[in-house]
C-alpha cells in the first residue's frame, strides 16, 4: 500500500554522467566519465529506452546525456 521512494544516488564528485557507445556494435553503456583523467566507469548496460530512463531517474538526471565513442 505504501511504497518507499527509492533514494536518488549522487553522481561522484569530479565525474560527468555520459553514455558510452561502441562504434563497432552500437552497444550502449551508461556511466561516469572522470573529468580529469578521461577514464570511463560503467554503471549500467542500456538495451532500450526504459533502461536509459531508469538510469536517469536513479541519479536524478533531467537533461539528455552526452555520448562518447
Amino acid at each position: 500500500m505504501f511504497k518507499k521512494k527509492p533514494a536518488i544516488k549522487k553522481i561522484p564528485e569530479g565525474y560527468e554522467a555520459v553514455l558510452h557507445v561502441s562504434i563497432c556494435t552500437g552497444e550502449t553503456a551508461a556511466g561516469f566519465l572522470d573529468t580529469h583523467t578521461g577514464h570511463f566507469k560503467e554503471v549500467q548496460l542500456i538495451q532500450n529506452e526504459h533502461d536509459l530512463q531508469d538510469f536517469m531517474k536513479q541519479f536524478g538526471i533531467e537533461n539528455s546525456l552526452r555520448k562518447i565513442y
